[in-house]
């Protein structure tokens, strides 16, 4: 009986892996596959920089806690909730949101598969509007939407974003008012398997490294910036992840809080 229940659990973990291949986990961005269908994760994430103001270089941070569900293997549904000290001299709650994706398109082969899904999302904030960067995960109330295109090739995975954001927040009564409400967002995200070079059992540690362009183009003013990404990542028993991931502006003239950041997160995957 154990035995039978052993290999129902690596089955079950194997047929996970392969629904949702480990370089598909981008860091930064999302793929166009979902979970296995009727399981739960849960996230920590963490970002770090340093801000200046009033003449003095401050450490901030924000950390974000994370639920997800999926229904099947179309729908998937997020919710989370943030806490910050990046505009007070102290932590705090700042902002919840809810995220959905439909994953509308499969072409799965062997060793290969494209897939193409659709996804919105809904935040509020309690934060000012000071910045020219649009973010929903914490920074600003508002909603966006668009679309996901990624490509597996074996150990490789490519994956495209786009969407438009527009923002919540009460517009300025100042004249003339020079915040931005709205932005087109785009990335473009690739992840290798590194290790382990041949599979053998759910067990093994998994190392991908990951490399993502994450770019915004403000659609009421002319303002814009271009980041790069790199990320790795290990994951354990093809069920538990650690991320770590640096991210800085490669271009753009956007007003930002900061240029750099480093951001660290942890997730957990459970089936059935």
């Amino acid at each position: 009986m154990k035995f039978l229940l052993r290999l129902y659990i690596t089955v079950i973990l194997i047929v996970s892996v392969s629904v949702l291949p480990a370089q598909e986990l981008f860091v930064f961005s999302e793929p166009a596959s979902n979970m296995p269908s009727k399981s739960v994760g849960v996230k920590y994430s963490g970002k770090f920089l340093k801000h200046k103001e009033h003449h003095k270089e401050m450490i901030q941070q924000r950390h974000g806690a994370e639920i997800m569900y999926s229904f099947n293997k179309k729908w998937m549904l997020h919710g989370g909730v943030s806490f910050s000290d990046m505009f007070t001299s102290n932590l705090r709650w700042e902002s919840a949101k809810l995220y959905a994706k439909y994953r509308f398109l499969s072409n799965d082969q062997v060793h290969k598969h494209f897939r193409m899904a659709a996804f919105g999302q809904i935040s509020g904030s309690r934060n000012p509007l000071r910045y020219d960067e649009l973010s929903l995960d914490g920074d600003q109330s508002g909603v966006q939407a668009g679309l996901i295109a990624t490509q597996l090739w074996k150990r490789f995975a490519l994956s495209g974003t786009v969407g438009g954001l527009l923002l919540l927040n009460d517009r300025e009564k100042t004249y003339p008012d020079n915040n931005t409400y709205s932005a087109l967002k785009y990335s473009v995200s690739g992840g290798l398997l590194i290790l382990p070079i041949r599979y053998k059992s759910y067990k093994q540690t998994n190392l991908n490294l990951y490399g993502e362009f994450l770019g915004q183009q403000s659609l009421d003013k002319g303002r814009y910036f271009v980041d790069f990404a790199p990320a790795l990542q290990l994951i354990f028993n093809s069920a538990h992840k650690l991320n770590l991931g640096y991210r800085f502006q490669l271009d753009g003239n956007a007003s930002r809080m900061a240029n750099r950041s480093f951001h660290i997160s942890f997730e957990s995957l459970f089936l059935n």
